[in-house]
């Protein structure tokens, strides 16, 4: 698939001045800049993230209020009901308030709401169980900031409600008695981009702090808050960066059973890193809810034993393989289904819909066929007499205006710019399919349907040292707005011993001037002709250190590659 080179330009004198200060590569600098760290006190927090970064939990709007509400429930012995959504963020949160408030407070329990019966958020279910069992405060995490008639009817049964949530607020707020949401207009909390994990965290630091309690009353539980932050896709900026950065210590060193229950299952045997926990330890809680319930997730993170907690565990590396089977097998038909279809080739949107397909793996089947159509794509199933699908965007393109055009077709959706989810009848399926690829049409970018490599800097061989390469490797923890930086050479020549391997992927032994490196590219073994050709070729790439027998050495993971142009 063609893909955009965007080198991103460099501030020439800003670079320079930061470079004086700090005294290292100018390329390295030059990626700082481009991030928003262009002086020396700013560079020194972000290499060296502290507890002392830390904002004051109080600074956000309904803190004390929070506060105060749930000491007197501890106080006068009411029942207290955490609860929060069935995801990575949503389990994570619920698992680390309930375990802080448990060691408080007897009369603790949680509610996960199940993904399939129940849906997202707080669920009508789920305020019948908290009446049914007399619980007066509801603590909601990672939801609750939409949910305006459901809070209004615990209310009214004598059910307070504390909502911990991060998705922006609409107009209209609900009828909680705290809100604590640094997205609310009128919150002067300094840091915005909190997952819900990261919201509970700082409510937990905030109790800890009215009560006199020891540091390690809540920061035992970063490792959880670092995995919310990993899987939920939030910027690795700003505080965030510092509980990640913080949250990944304790992940190496002390973490709870169930993260390390998750370690050992996943087979991690070096140091976690945040891309472990998206790509190894997130899916494995995600499965629980996808393909079961999402309170094992829950059970795994408030279980001190090892050997039970590795037994969760299992289970959940269970419903991740049914989860990656289903996935895989979904994507093989739905290619099949374009590729049969003519029509479905030349369409610039992608809708398919079955009616036996996993209503848990959608949206992951549809991020799966961007790979392949770079265009925007749903994917619908039956869910009982209706259908439902999830949406994945394209970058630049506004998924979510689109689908509110379409809404005429559908019976309810949601979502945003680059995610969204939908509900219809089964007729309506194929007009709702042509009126969404009628709009997207008519108001995409060619530029948008062609994928974009973001490249950070232009960089020569030579500049690569063992100081060059550790500095980047403290640029970590990576993820959005602080992306691994991606490099791009010119001119580079093959030595004539990269070779295809595995019959999908190349093993690059490339030069430029004096120095050589090797590298791998992913399922590129249909361009490996023009490594043949005897022609200069321009490399986008990622830098990274690969060991083998005992030795260590700098290695490009490749992205693109093309012909140089003289």
């Amino acid at each position: 698939m063609q893909k955009r080179w965007n080198i991103l330009s460099t501030a020439t004198e800003q670079t320079q001045s930061l470079q004086k200060a700090l005294g290292i590569n100018a390329t390295l600098c030059s990626i700082l800049v481009q991030r928003g760290i262009t002086e020396f006190e700013q560079a020194r927090q972000f290499f060296r993230p502290q507890l002392s970064h830390l904002h004051d939990p109080f600074l956000m709007k309904d803190m004390q209020k929070a506060v105060d509400r749930i000491i007197m429930a501890i106080d006068n012995n009411e029942r207290i009901l955490v609860f929060g959504d069935y995801d990575v963020d949503g389990t994570t949160s619920v698992a680390s308030m309930y375990r802080f408030l448990k060691a408080l407070h007897p009369l603790i329990d949680f509610y996960i709401p199940h993904r399939y019966r129940e849906g997202y958020g707080i669920s009508q279910e789920g305020i019948r169980f908290a009446q049914d069992n007399y619980f007066s405060l509801v603590i909601s995490l990672d939801c609750g900031i939409k949910s305006v008639d459901l809070i209004q009817q615990a209310l009214d049964n004598g059910i307070d409600f504390i909502v911990c949530d991060h998705h922006l607020p609409d107009e209209i707020l609900p009828p909680a008695f705290a809100i604590l949401n640094p997205k609310q207009s009128d919150c002067p909390y300094p840091y915005k981009e909190l997952c819900g994990c990261g919201v509970g965290f700082k409510l937990m630091q905030a109790i800890s702090i009215a009560k006199g309690l020891p540091e390690q009353s809540y920061l035992k539980y970063l490792d959880l808050v670092a995995t919310a932050i990993a899987a939920d896709i939030v910027p690795l900026s700003g505080e965030n960066r510092t509980l990640a950065f913080l949250g990944l210590q304790q992940t190496n060193t002390a973490p709870c059973a169930g993260i390390k229950a998750l370690i050992q299952t996943g087979n991690i045997t070096s140091a976690v890193n945040i891309g472990n926990l998206i790509f190894v330890i997130a899916p494995r809680i995600n499965a629980a809810g996808r393909m079961d319930d999402a309170r094992k997730a829950v059970q795994l993170f408030v279980e001190e034993d090892l050997g039970k907690a590795l037994q969760i565990a299992q289970q959940l590396h269970s419903d991740n393989s049914d989860r990656k089977e289903a996935d895989l097998s979904i994507t093989e038909e739905a290619l099949q289904m374009i590729r049969a279809d003519e029509k479905l080739l030349t369409r610039q949107t992608t809708v398919l819909y079955r009616d036996h397909w996993h209503k848990g793996v959608v949206g992951i089947v549809a991020s799966r066929l961007i790979d392949s159509y770079y265009r925007p794509t749903i994917i619908l199933t039956r869910s009982g007499d209706i259908v439902a699908g999830s949406a994945r965007s394209v970058s630049g393109f506004n998924l979510y205006e689109a689908i509110h055009a379409c809404r005429e077709h559908l019976l309810g959706y949601g979502g945003h710019f680059a995610a969204a989810g939908m509900t219809l009848l089964p007729e309506q399926v194929e007009a709702f399919s042509n009126k969404f690829n009628e709009v997207v049409a008519a108001t995409i970018t060619e530029a948008s349907l062609v994928p974009e490599i973001i490249i950070d800097a232009e960089v020569n061989f030579q500049e690569f040292t063992q100081t060059f390469y550790n500095i980047l490797s403290q640029m970590e923890p990576f993820g959005p707005y602080n992306t691994r930086p991606i490099f791009v050479s010119r001119f580079v020549k093959d030595t004539g011993a990269s070779k295809v391997v595995k019959d999908q992927h190349i093993r690059f032994v490339v030069k430029q001037g004096i120095v050589t490196l090797t590298g791998i590219g992913f399922n590129m073994a249909s361009q490996f002709h023009l490594l043949q050709m005897n022609h200069p070729v321009d490399i986008v790439y990622t830098l990274d250190m690969n060991e083998w027998n005992g030795e260590k050495y700098l290695q490009m993971k490749v992205i693109d590659f093309k012909l140089s142009e003289q």
